[in-house]
């Protein structure tokens, strides 16, 4: 009887402790940090990492978070960033310089920012966390980071520049051609030569006009496209000394 009793003991014991064995982990285990799946981003830019956390227990001065790299040819992942109760950004390597610490734990954020981004920081970024004496569960996350070059951009002070050495030549040529058509260039006889008294008609001598004809006055138009030799003829004809009505001096 009294062996029955110390089996039945035991058999309650050991189930006992089976017990605490599959259900105490799970008391413990309720961590689990998130991150994106996939981050674009252009050669230059600053990326935010976003990693975020869910615990039964509140943070404390134990709690840790751990940044690792992994680049994106293999290889084993770099720890480059730690916090415990303070950043301990990496002071060398890669991403020295380069880490922002913008987590606030009490939040449950653990995130960090990378400050110009190359075509190197390419790869896969794991965010730790661990808080005990939640220690288990789902404490990692990953992120694939994707950097592209940069799209040239034009800038609107460049654009104006540009179109104003192309517009600005052609607008004024344009109203040149615009002035020829409207003010065309006076016909002249294809004699210009000097005429003598002899040979002019009556009621033109010496510049009289006959009557009844009206004096032509100058016109803009004529004074802006007459040529040099138009130009010398009528300033001649200006400075010649006037001549009384009616009275022609034979030149032969």
């Amino acid at each position: 009887m009294r062996r029955l009793r110390h089996r039945i003991t035991a058999l309650n014991v050991v189930l006992l402790l089976y017990l605490i064995g599959c259900f105490a982990p799970s008391l413990v285990s309720s961590i689990t940090v998130n991150t994106p799946a996939e981050l674009h981003a252009s050669k230059g830019d600053t990326v935010t990492l976003s990693c975020t956390f869910t615990s039964t227990s509140r943070p404390t001065s134990m709690m840790t978070v751990d940044w690792s790299y992994r680049p994106q040819s293999g290889g084993p992942p770099q720890t480059f960033f730690h916090f415990s109760s303070r950043a301990f950004p990496s002071l060398e390597g890669q991403f020295a310089g380069r880490i922002r610490w913008k987590g606030i734990p009490a939040r449950g954020e653990a995130s960090i920012s990378l400050i110009n981004a190359t075509l190197n920081d390419n790869g896969t970024y794991t965010c730790s966390v661990r808080n005990p004496p939640d220690v288990h569960g789902s404490p990692t996350s990953h992120t694939v980071l994707t950097v592209t070059p940069k799209a040239p951009s034009i800038r609107f002070s460049d654009v104006a520049v540009l179109l104003a050495f192309i517009l600005l030549p052609s607008a004024i040529i344009t109203l040149i051609l615009i002035g020829r058509m409207l003010c065309p260039k006076k016909q002249h006889s294809q004699s210009k030569a000097y005429r003598s008294p002899i040979e002019v008609t009556e009621g033109e001598e010496y510049g009289i006009n006959p009557p009844g004809a009206k004096e032509k006055r100058v016109s803009c138009c004529d004074l802006y496209l007459m040529d040099s030799e138009d130009d010398d003829e009528y300033y001649n004809i200006k400075k010649m000394p006037p001549i009384d009505e009616g009275y022609a001096e034979s030149q032969c």
